[in-house]
């Protein structure tokens, strides 16, 4: 089965509508999807409120388990925990954070905040990630994201190889805009086998750790 826990729908920079994107997920036999278009404080309450309707919707009559989340973009990190807090507030299940990506100019500070608050629970393509980052994550219960967006994938052998030292919790995520990025079976494999990830972890990864997540965002 396929678990993602990053993706996007064009509530922010995705193709999709939220339901549209859940339903090509689970024809491609997807198990969980999570919604998490891009926010900060503006868009917080209008986007939690659509991704949860349409989530909802999906789980009444598909079987498929739709979680309506957010992903905080670029946003400065002395606000980030209570960012996260009000998304929960509002009715989201999980919360990612834009991580320090080789790729854009995220703020430095925004992986460290994101590891110490209680209210997040994945930081996404963290880039060049510490080890104090990741023991803070795996202390704190945060999942960090190995990924299969290009750019942001550059990194994920050193977030692997850090992460694992630090015994935090790795999983594998789409970041989808469109139902091109969705994730295979075939494609989870070659950049688990990218990221140098020993063929012994792969079921931890795939299976262990998501089913921890839910477990951790339904209760």
């Amino acid at each position: 089965m396929i678990y993602d826990f990053h993706t996007h729908t064009f509530n922010s920079d995705g193709v999709l509508s939220t339901i549209e994107l859940i339903r090509r997920a689970s024809i491609q036999g997807y198990a969980a999807i999570a919604v998490t278009d891009h926010v900060a404080l503006g868009s917080l309450e209008r986007t939690i409120k659509e991704a949860s309707e349409d989530c909802a919707l999906a789980r009444k009559y598909w079987d498929i388990l739709a979680i309506p989340g957010v992903e905080l973009t670029h946003v400065p990190p002395q606000a980030i925990s209570e960012m996260a807090e009000r998304a929960k507030e509002m009715g989201a299940w999980l919360v990612v954070v834009h991580g320090e990506t080789s790729v854009e100019p995220v703020e430095k500070g925004t992986n460290l905040a994101a590891v110490r608050s209680p209210f997040v629970d994945i930081l996404a393509h963290p880039g060049l990630i510490t080890i104090e980052e990741a023991s803070l994550a795996a202390q704190n219960n945060i999942f960090v994201e190995i990924t299969s967006r290009r750019g942001h994938s550059r990194t994920n052998s050193h977030v692997a190889s850090v992460s694992q030292k630090a015994k935090a919790r790795l999983l594998v995520n789409s970041d989808a805009h469109d139902e091109n990025d969705l994730l295979t079976s075939s494609l989870i494999e070659s950049i688990l086998h990218q990221a140098n990830i020993n063929q012994r972890q792969h079921k931890q990864i795939l299976d262990r750790n998501p089913l921890l997540l839910i477990d951790k965002v339904r209760k």
